[in-house]
């Protein structure tokens, strides 16, 4: 756990004891959603990361399921799940809750088995993931302000009309379904050291640590979270099961309350550790993988890449081979900016400052001077003289780009020692 964590920051209610259950999946169950998804789900590249492995000090290689159909994991374990319905059940539909890439999953995976699916998704779900999700064939109903409500109708739904519900985790066939990415990345990288994964509501990890622990015991198996929502974290620190009262991430596809029932147990076993990042770290590794090495990323899935860059992995030498689960690449086009100007903000590469100046002749032009001089780019630049006080002094903000943290501070030292004013 990452001393930044703090139990008691986290506003929670604990719900009962953490279920002490036999995992519900074997790695036959694995296996055997392998064959099913054949065909139907990509077998996703895994590709080294010079940059990131500079940066981690390990070797960093990115299994990048953001290529997979639909732009996210989830469609192996909806696939999985819909496949083992009886004909009877397939006739009748199936259900599901999600805002996001849940949705598409298994829309998509009915659509393939001649299934008619039936998504629930909260009345704030972004248009086009509604649209994506119509675009498989599904039948999108718009209910509740938010998801749990979303959740509840689903369910009643399966109850009035004698449907399925497909479970975005705590189901043993979508568990084993998200569990075939292991297969995959031992089968590509069959030294692999380290898995890294993150945590939602613990399907995909529990899968994973699963089936990667049953071909090789010995590998470290890491879920990471949302600092502002760290449900499971919470979970495995207090030893009870913790529901968020909570919770706001950019990372949204692990935005949620309670782990699940099933989950939580499967976790508990075949995951070694849990850390947390906050949403500066979240950002910046978007960045770091959209710029440098050309992946695009949804918050969720950078969140591994952000403990590797953010240092919150110990114990890994320049030899450790780490894998990174790129979990999924579904982000809204409206949110790309501000993530890119936060991961910016983050690296040093971008900074606003405010400095008092002289209110004089050439003032400015001295300031501009200097930052030039440094090789820092001026983005906008005001002055303004101030409401009270000083009335011999005037005050310009400044938005700068520059190299790093590193440069950004030189600049700033260079301007203190010519007697400038930051304020």
């Amino acid at each position: 756990m990452t001393e930044e964590f703090c139990i008691d920051k986290v506003p929670h209610e604990v719900v009962g004891d953490i279920p002490d259950e036999e995992c519900p999946i074997t790695i036959a169950d694995v296996y055997a959603a392998s064959r099913r998804i054949q065909g139907l789900a990509y077998k996703t590249p895994l590709e080294f990361s010079n940059t990131i492995s500079k940066i981690a000090g390990c070797k960093t290689y990115l299994k990048l399921e953001n290529l997979q159909k639909t732009g996210a994991f989830k469609v192996r374990g909806a696939i999985n799940k819909i496949a083992t319905l009886t004909p009877e059940e397939k006739v009748k539909g199936v259900v599901a809750a999600s805002a996001g890439n849940h949705a598409q999953g298994v829309a998509f995976a009915s659509s393939n088995f001649g299934t008619k699916a039936t998504i629930v998704m909260p009345e704030f779900a972004p248009t086009a993931k509604v649209m994506a999700t119509k675009g498989y064939g599904a039948e999108v109903v718009l209910h509740g302000k938010v998801f749990d409500e979303s959740l509840a109708y689903a369910k009643k739904l399966c109850e009035e009309e004698g449907k399925v519900f497909v479970h975005p985790f705590d189901d043993k066939y979508v568990m084993a379904g998200q569990g075939t990415i292991s297969l995959e990345v031992l089968d590509q990288l069959a030294d692999a050291d380290v898995i890294i994964g993150a945590i939602g509501g613990g399907g995909m990890m529990g899968g994973i640590g699963f089936a990667a622990k049953q071909l090789n015991p010995n590998i470290r198996v890491i879920g990471v979270q949302a600092r502002s929502c760290p449900s499971y974290a919470l979970t495995r620190a207090v030893g009870k099961m913790c529901c968020l009262k909570q919770g706001k991430t950019m990372a949204d596809g692990i935005q949620v309350k309670l782990t699940g029932s099933k989950t939580v147990s499967v976790l508990a076993k075949y995951v070694d550790e849990v850390v947390t990042v906050d949403e500066e770290s979240i950002a910046e590794a978007m960045l770091v993988m959209f710029e440098r090495c050309k992946i695009i990323s949804e918050g969720a899935g950078a969140t591994p890449v952000a403990a590797l860059l953010s240092h919150q992995i110990k114990g890994l030498t320049e030899n450790t081979n780490v894998v990174c689960i790129v979990s999924g690449g579904n982000l809204d086009v409206n949110v790309i900016s501000k993530v890119i100007e936060r991961g910016l903000v983050k690296a040093g590469r971008k900074v606003n400052f405010t400095l008092e100046l002289p209110d004089i002749p050439g003032a400015m032009k001295n300031v501009i001077s200097i930052i030039n001089k440094e090789r820092g780019t001026i983005l906008d630049i005001l002055s303004r003289r101030p409401a009270s006080g000083d009335l011999h002094v005037c005050i310009c903000d400044i938005e700068m780009e520059c190299y790093g943290v590193e440069h950004r501070d030189k600049i700033f030292d260079i301007l203190k020692e010519k007697g400038y004013v930051f304020r």
